[in-house]
């Protein structure tokens, strides 16, 4: 048996998923940004570079990346369903989950910027004959 929340708390919780949900759509964006990005960066490994290791890298982002934007769509629909229809007080338990999904998202956002430090510093010893 489920019991209904007071309409304060349910108006709290329905507060805390919609910032939640909102932070997510900003991430899934940026995935989406970093995917193009990678078809220009590969681009420039191929014509330019043309490192098999920086290639490779490049592969294993983007894979990492359409995994994290599954998992992301994924926890998108989650929330999208608990903010309708869910009965169960936003809690730290709750608060945690998302925490660790940003975690996830920075770590591919820092793995990128490695990978694009890389890139940059190949392409600074290129010189035009």
């Amino acid at each position: 048996m489920e019991v209904a929340l007071p309409y304060r708390i349910d108006a709290q919780r329905r507060l805390c998923i919609k910032k939640d949900l909102i932070e997510l759509s900003g991430w899934i964006d940026v995935l989406a940004q970093i995917n193009e990005e990678i078809d220009s960066l590969k681009i420039i490994e191929k014509q330019l570079i043309k490192d098999s290791a920086t290639n490779s890298f490049l592969v294993g982002i983007r894979r990492k990346n359409t995994l994290v934007m599954g998992v992301l769509c994924n926890y998108e629909k989650e929330l999208n369903t608990e903010y309708e229809y869910g009965k169960k007080e936003y809690n730290v338990q709750r608060a945690k989950e998302h925490e660790k999904k940003r975690t996830v998202f920075n770590e591919l956002m820092n793995e990128f910027t490695t990978i694009k430090k890389k890139i940059y510093h190949q392409l600074s010893k290129y010189e035009r004959k």
